[in-house]
């Protein structure tokens, strides 16, 4: 017993040691910090490591209200990062999800299906990474997440906008601002292929936001995928705005993650 309790060590050490980079440490677990094709990246691991690597995936705002990350943590699971920053969820950052995705999976083993977390502006790029790639997806977790460009940074609704930003997204799309009004490659648009794919949504919003407005965002998500026949949940904050993210107590998203989780292995 002893022998392969030394052998699993090994190959454990091993395997981290593929990623690279430096060594830091996130809430007491080891993280680390490497570059992948030029693009700043990030995985953290737990001390017991679950069966079948299952791992979430964070986009922006890495370390921000981490309840949910510390939770799955300390259940085995992995918490990852890959840098999109000023892309808001554009082709460029979907191939860099792409290229870290065939990195995690194939050379460390971790779980085909990872979940995925977006706060705020993180919304773009968990949807548009998993329309591109339903099948790899247990579910999604969008916090007070955009899902229409024209809401924010556009303000071209009811909320107050990005400001300089909107020029920032438009240039990396491409678009000019017209171009934009007629754009239909945001979150709220094709959700065709989750809901075949049965990958099940839960999103936390503030009924006061007034960056990401609700009626423009998540409000439309929902009645879409549910006229698609898709599972989603949407946790309401009363009076409650942009901030702060997530909730005090995580175990609303826990046991929905989790429960996603089994059903896609079964």
């Amino acid at each position: 017993m002893r022998k392969i309790l030394v052998f699993i060590f090994i190959a454990h050490s091993l395997s981290a040691a593929k990623f690279g980079g430096s060594r830091a440490s996130f809430h007491g677990f080891t993280m680390h910090e490497f570059m992948l094709e030029g693009v700043s990246c990030k995985v953290v691991e737990p001390k017991q490591i679950a069966v079948d690597k299952p791992w979430i995936w964070r986009a922006r705002f890495w370390g921000h209200q981490p309840q949910l990350d510390k939770e799955l943590l300390n259940l085995g699971w992995h918490v990852a990062y890959c840098d999109v920053a000023n892309l808001f969820g554009n082709p460029e950052s979907v191939r860099r999800w792409d290229t870290f995705y065939e990195f995690v999976t194939l050379k460390h083993g971790f779980n085909k299906r990872p979940v995925l977390e977006g706060m705020s502006r993180g919304g773009l790029i968990i949807y548009n990474w998993a329309k591109a790639n339903p099948t790899k997806v247990t579910c999604i977790y969008g916090d007070a997440p955009v899902c229409d460009i024209k809401s924010w940074p556009g303000g071209k609704g009811k909320g107050k906008g990005g400001g300089k930003v909107w020029q920032r997204c438009l240039k990396a799309y491409g678009l000019t601002d017209e171009a934009a009004l007629q754009f239909k490659g945001n979150p709220i648009d094709g959700l065709e292929p989750l809901a075949k794919a049965g990958v099940q949504l839960i999103h936390v919003v503030g009924d006061e936001d007034i960056v990401v407005p609700v009626a423009e965002n998540t409000q439309i998500v929902e009645e879409r995928y549910k006229e698609l026949g898709g599972i989603i949940k949407v946790i309401h904050k009363p009076e409650i705005g942009h901030h702060p993210h997530s909730l005090k107590d995580p175990k609303p998203l826990l046991d929905y993650i989790l429960k996603a989780y089994q059903a896609h292995k079964k």
